[in-house]
């Protein structure tokens, strides 16, 4: 879908797709595509992108972008906790300073008019970096690696779900119809009819991202009716995150194009699978720019075992951050094609920790785990962390898995309480992500426990009205 350059031309290397070097860089990048506007945006701690929009002009001339610190403290249903003894919200809710990264600048290819958008850090008054603004908790993560003198790498794959558009909360969720005139009915994993049925979407999707320089990898049908996965290319973490959090963004706008939403929700529909978000890791040594998970002879090294090890140990410590909503776990049901334990297999589906078969360069570990509904810069710096602290703490793995898991538990829980408690009472956790971050995270966390819990669901009222 790309356009054929003119004969001769030699683009430079400012007019790329996504991303410059500086402000000035920016400035010539948005003057020759004529932008007139900016969306200053930065990810939530749920993901959802918030900010400001600016004409061009205001964007160069004015002081740094500022907005209200309550933004890292609101919950999905636009509330805020309340103060404890962990947390404490400031009640004059300062603002905070934004800083443009301007490798993440690209256009937004859905507006009517020429906008770009630009995706924003953020620091306090003083030039400290937040400690609960997504970006930065997988900048402090990155960190840990960059001093051992590792380069982690990560491959991201999101799934989700197109639906009929539903204004009512209150019905079900149902697949839309495709180009044949009937909806999906049965399991279709991995059938290209299945997925021509969404063609005029789908190409929508791949112009939509190309045009913002996201690079898919591959797409494929997945196992529930409707149910789409994307998988990434690989590449550093922070970019990656930047590119799941933009795609999601871009799938929910062709998907309205097309009138139909494109949902993320880890269950969307109690009757079809659940979606994941599958990280892909391994690990460079920045001198060598060797795959520290193989050994000269290409076999395991102890490295890998121990990075397997601290996922083991440590992912039911951070499952609040892999499933960080009520309706996350209802995918870790046993009914579910979705692993439900932290055991790892070779090129094993039915396990959380995935070893695919590769060459020793290739070597590297699927965290299954996961959900779509994930933030993928809490998500990625919450697996990478398990696997630093598996590494340094020498950590040892148990026996890999050759048969089928899908009815075993280990130690992951079933419930976002469960799940906070063992991430507050965490002190690797505390420690590597900063008691700021787990006490606003677990509070914000809490608070949206607590709304789901005003609400009577369907099954309630069909099972108890009469009953009890």
């Amino acid at each position: 879908m790309t356009a054929t350059p003119p004969a001769n031309s030699t683009p430079h290397k400012e007019e790329s797709l996504r991303g410059v070097s500086n402000v000035d860089a920016a400035r010539d990048w948005l003057n020759h595509r004529n932008i007139q506007d900016i969306e200053c945006i930065v990810p939530d701690l749920a993901g959802v992108a918030r900010g400001k929009m600016m004409p061009t002009e205001k964007f160069f001339s004015g002081p740094v972008m500022t907005m209200p610190a309550s933004i890292f403290a609101q919950t999905i249903s636009g509330d805020y906790p309340e103060d404890d003894e962990r947390f404490q919200h400031n009640p004059t809710d300062g603002d905070l300073y934004f800083r443009a990264d301007y490798s993440t600048l690209t256009t937004v290819p859905w507006e009517s008019d020429p906008t770009a958008q630009l995706i924003h850090d953020a620091y306090s008054r003083e030039g400290a970096p937040v400690e609960t603004a997504p970006r930065n908790v997988l900048k402090r993560i990155l960190k840990l690696y960059e001093d051992k003198g590792w380069q982690p790498v990560v491959a991201p794959e999101i799934e989700f779900y197109l639906v009929r558009p539903n204004t009512d909360p209150d019905y079900p969720l149902e697949p839309p119809t495709g180009r044949s005139g009937r909806p999906e009915v049965g399991r279709q994993s991995y059938s290209i009819s299945a997925l021509n049925e969404f063609d005029d979407l789908i190409d929508d999707i791949y112009d939509l991202s190309e045009q913002q320089g996201l690079e898919i990898d591959t797409m494929i049908h997945e196992e529930g009716a409707a149910q789409m996965e994307i998988n990434l290319r690989h590449g550093n973490p922070l970019e990656l995150a930047d590119q799941v959090f933009l795609f999601k963004r871009t799938i929910r706008e062709a998907a309205l194009r097309h009138e139909m939403y494109a949902t993320f929700m880890s269950k969307p529909m109690s009757n079809q699978p659940g979606s994941a978000m599958h990280i892909h890791q391994s690990v460079i040594d920045k001198e060598t720019s060797q795959n520290i998970f193989a050994g000269e002879n290409g076999m395991e090294t102890e490295a890998f075992l121990s990075f397997i090890a601290g996922h083991q140990v440590y992912l039911p410590q951070v499952t609040p951050i892999m499933a960080p909503f009520v309706n996350s776990y209802r995918r870790f049901s046993k009914t579910s094609t979705s692993p439900v334990n932290v055991y790892w297999g070779y090129d094993n589906r039915t396990v959380g920790l995935r070893v695919p078969y590769s060459s020793p360069d290739a070597r590297r570990l699927e965290n299954r785990i996961p959900g779509s509904d994930a933030n993928p810069y809490l998500a990625i710096a919450a697996s990478l962390a398990c696997g630093y602290l598996g590494i340094v703490k020498g950590l040892k793995p148990d026996a890999p898995r050759m048969d089928d898991c899908t009815e075993l538990t280990k130690s992951l829980p079933r419930g976002l309480p469960e799940a906070l408690t063992l991430f507050e009472n965490s002190e690797d956790m505390i420690e590597v992500f900063g008691e700021k971050f787990v006490a606003t995270y677990r509070a914000i966390k809490y608070e949206e426990f607590e709304t789901f819990m005003s609400v009577i669901s369907p099954w309630e009222r069909e099972y108890l009205l009469l009953n009890v």
